[in-house]
């Protein structure tokens, strides 16, 4: 693991994590959900078992989380922090096939960005638990600046996520053509959090979900945009 700095339009800069192994087959360029940064085990977990199948991630921090603060950065700061990742990634890893996304808030922030201006050498987005709208507030108007998204997308979706209604967001996905391809992860919440009668740990689950991303990131899916 790397420590780097990505420095920001602005002049600031936020720290960042890269994980590699010796030859990677693709970068993902993985964003922190609203309430933990890119240290929180699950960004860890996901880090390492994307590392174990020859995929490198580069993690970082949008600004309100690097100072600290509770509150998330507005979407046009947290846009310039996506956009400075992902050339930093096109930087280190130079020719290699990038994707960017991350947990919750950080792939709705990827999305929105991608959405106003395509991401430097992006080739599709990957989303772990896309809040397509706030706990017991169906809608979706969070989901409208998708159709504007030209490269391959990829909704990984805990099927008792509070933050995307099932129901909700297949017509979305479905709406979105062949560019949108959703994985249900059954049982498990916004957190991939299993109950035990599940018959599953939240361990194997993850497992499961990593296996799922790898292989839609190495199945040439971003031809077809």
């Amino acid at each position: 693991m790397q420590q780097i700095t990505i420095a920001l339009p602005d002049g600031s800069s936020v720290s960042g994590l890269v994980d590699a192994p010796p030859d990677p087959v693709a970068c993902y360029v993985l964003a922190h959900g609203a309430g933990a940064g890119m240290t929180h085990a699950f960004m860890a977990a996901v880090a390492s078992g994307l590392a174990a199948r020859g995929i490198a991630t580069l993690r970082y921090q949008f600004p309100s989380m690097e100072a600290g603060r509770k509150r998330t950065d507005p979407p046009a700061v947290a846009h310039a922090t996506v956009r400075a990742a992902v050339a930093q990634a096109a930087s280190l890893f130079g020719a290699l096939r990038l994707y960017a996304g991350g947990k919750s808030f950080g792939g709705r922030m990827t999305s929105q960005a991608q959405a106003l201006q395509p991401l430097l050498r992006v080739e599709g987005l990957v989303f772990l638990g896309f809040p397509l709208h706030p706990a017991d507030q169906p809608s979706v108007t969070r989901a409208e600046h998708l159709a504007q998204i030209r490269v391959p997308m990829l909704f990984v979706q805990g099927s008792n996520d509070k933050l995307a209604a099932l129901d909700l967001l297949q017509p979305v996905v479905q709406g979105l053509g062949p560019l949108a391809t959703l994985e249900v992860v059954a049982d498990a919440d916004h957190s991939f959090h299993v109950p035990k009668r599940s018959g599953r740990s939240d361990a194997e689950v993850l497992e499961t979900l990593l296996d799922g991303v790898a292989r839609w990131m190495t199945a040439g899916h971003a031809s077809r945009a």
